[in-house]
């Protein structure tokens, strides 16, 4: 009795079959680790455009408040802050913060590279955060440090800068920054240090008031210390300095 051969195209076929349901066993254990990872690239990317249209809604709407305030507030049992408008602050206030906190505020988009080599050079003993910086910690995210929120925070303001205006983001720092305890944005401070609207704040009255950041709870702008006082003169002394030299064009009419 002749035994029937099988044929080489059978043989081939078994081999591929064989061969394939080897690739399947060997690519199992890599299917979930790519699932995952498609999963967290799509959960970043949405995370990314919700923050993008948050930012897009707060160039728009002023913002309620912020986590901060909110948590003074549960901590206070209330605090005194009322949303005033860019035309209804003293230009000098203006001028003032701006020379106080980020000088070169009109020439950067969102990071001042100067300043952050400069604080690299001294050892991280100085600060490096520019006015946008200190809007996104404020308004989008929260206080303390972290490496997460440093991260958030290289985020968020560029699309900051992008979306929003100079003078809107001067605006909304005015109106969210805190100025001693309990107090936020420059109307409240206006009144409870000097009776007087914001409007109406005279050029050492804004220096002073920019002069208690960025720790308003050790600093008094109407009982100003002797830190107070010099820091208040070179305010006085930056303000007409940016105003002279242009710095000041990109919130000023």
């Amino acid at each position: 009795m002749v035994q029937k051969r099988k044929s080489p195209s059978r043989k081939a076929s078994a081999r591929t079959k064989a061969k394939k349901a080897q690739s399947k066993r060997e690519a199992l254990p890599i299917r979930p680790t790519l699932w995952l990872l498609r999963w967290m690239v799509r959960g970043f990317a949405g995370m990314v455009v919700l923050l993008f249209l948050w930012v897009v809604v707060y160039a728009v709407f002023n913002p309620p408040g912020t986590l901060y305030i909110w948590q003074e507030k549960s901590r206070l049992g209330e605090v005194d802050r009322q949303w005033v408008r860019m035309d209804a602050i003293a230009p000098v206030m203006k001028r003032s913060v701006v020379a106080a906190e980020d000088a070169n505020f009109c020439l950067h988009s969102g990071f001042d590279m100067a300043a952050i080599r400069a604080a690299i050079d001294e050892g991280g003993n100085r600060g490096a955060s520019t006015l946008t910086q200190q809007v996104v910690k404020n308004v989008f995210l929260w206080h303390g440090r972290s490496w997460l929120r440093k991260a958030l925070e290289a985020m968020i303001t560029p699309m900051v800068e992008l979306v929003w205006s100079k003078e809107r983001i001067l605006e909304v720092y005015l109106n969210v920054a805190e100025f001693d305890e309990g107090v936020f944005g420059v109307e409240a401070a206006a009144r409870n240090y000097f009776r007087v609207g914001p409007e109406a704040l005279s050029p050492l009255q804004a220096a002073r008031l920019a002069a208690v950041l960025p720790s308003p709870k050790v600093r008094s702008a109407s009982k100003p210390g002797e830190l107070v006082r010099k820091r208040a003169e070179a305010i006085l002394d930056g303000a007409a300095t940016i105003r002279a030299d242009g710095r000041a064009a990109c919130f000023e009419d």
